[in-house]
């Protein structure tokens, strides 16, 4: 854990302010769901809620199922980091963050695809990735809330991705939007 030099005081209704710098950080927007952990020490730990996290086990089986399946990379995301991912560079892009423009894309509710020579490309991490040659990303809705994205991507210069990999990515991003709400 890694000191901040923050201290902050209780309210007379049990509220703190989280700091402005630590909530740009973070990412914590005003309405976002925070999950309360305690310890043995006495320690309160606050964590972003991630609904998409609960699926984890779920998502890295259907990840797989699809990636095995296209022979491509495909990834589940939150609105905040990568959840789920298969393919040869599941590794790198496990437990990273999202970028901002990938961010947006999902907060939008629009569904991409594009090759990385396209205007339409967006960085998916924050890192290059620029390694990919196409790429479809498709938003998960659920209970009318934008809560996560899948994205099927490739290195292959030779593939072009069309209406199929687009319909699998929204077929998928639906299936998991509702499997939310139950």
């Amino acid at each position: 854990m890694k000191a901040t030099g923050i201290v902050r005081r209780i309210d007379d209704l049990g509220r703190v302010v989280v700091p402005k710098e630590i909530r740009r950080t973070l990412r914590i927007r005003e309405g976002d769901p925070l999950e309360i952990f305690t310890d043995r020490e006495g320690e309160i730990i606050l964590k972003k809620y991630s609904p998409i996290g609960e699926l984890g086990q779920f998502a890295k089986q259907y990840v797989d199922s699809l990636a095995q399946t296209t022979g491509h990379i495909v990834a589940i995301t939150d609105k905040d980091q990568f959840i789920a991912a298969a393919g040869p560079t599941k590794k790198d892009l496990l437990s990273k963050s999202i970028s901002r423009e990938l961010e947006e894309i999902i907060n939008e509710r629009e569904s991409v695809i594009a090759s990385s020579d396209d205007k339409k490309y967006i960085r998916i991490t924050n890192e290059d990735d620029s390694e990919f040659t196409y790429q479809v990303i498709s938003p998960i809705i659920s209970e009318g809330d934008a809560i996560g994205s899948v994205i099927i991507l490739t290195k292959d210069s030779k593939v072009k991705f069309g209406e199929m990999e687009d319909k699998l990515a929204s077929t998928a991003s639906a299936f998991l939007g509702r499997q939310m709400e139950q």
